[in-house]
């Protein structure tokens, strides 16, 4: 088993931990909306096949008043109208942050978000998605438990 990082540097940890709330705060700032910065985290966490992270950002997505049926399409977002305009063009930047190199495709995808979001909003959702991919990496590397949960979402024991 190997070392949490978190835990075998937490002053490396708080500073993560605090560059993730200024992110948070820039976010909200510029005008993304909770449940877009969620669908980020669930959609990168996904990709990156974060079980930690994902089981956090799918409770805090609920949370947020995105519905379970959103989250269940989520990987095939693109196959269904469900989501806005917003919405899809915040999975775009997910997808391209997470997915590097940068493709043609999906430069093409930035572009497009660039144009539905302004500049600003686009950042910001880009911050998010590339905040969210770091804590995966932490995470998958700390190799994180998963703590089996009841239908309340309380942890079981």
């Amino acid at each position: 088993m190997r070392p949490y990082l978190d835990k075998s540097a937490p002053e490396v940890w708080k500073s993560v931990a605090a560059y993730s709330t200024v992110v948070a705060e820039h976010a909200k700032a510029h005008g993304l909306t909770l449940q877009e910065t969620e669908l980020i985290k669930v959609r990168a966490s996904q990709i990156n096949a974060c079980a930690f992270c994902l089981d956090l950002h799918s409770r805090e997505a609920r949370n947020s008043g995105i519905t379970q049926q959103k989250l269940d399409l989520l990987p095939a977002w693109r196959e269904t109208t469900l989501y806005d305009e917003r919405e899809t063009a915040v999975l775009a930047i997910a997808e391209a942050a997470t997915r590097m190199p940068l493709s043609e495709e999906s430069k093409a995808d930035l572009a497009g978000a660039r144009s539905v979001l302004g500049d600003a909003v686009f950042a910001a959702a880009e911050w998010v998605a590339l905040t969210i991919n770091t804590f995966n990496r932490i995470s998958i590397l700390s190799e994180h438990p998963v703590r089996p949960r009841g239908a309340d979402g309380k942890v079981l024991s």
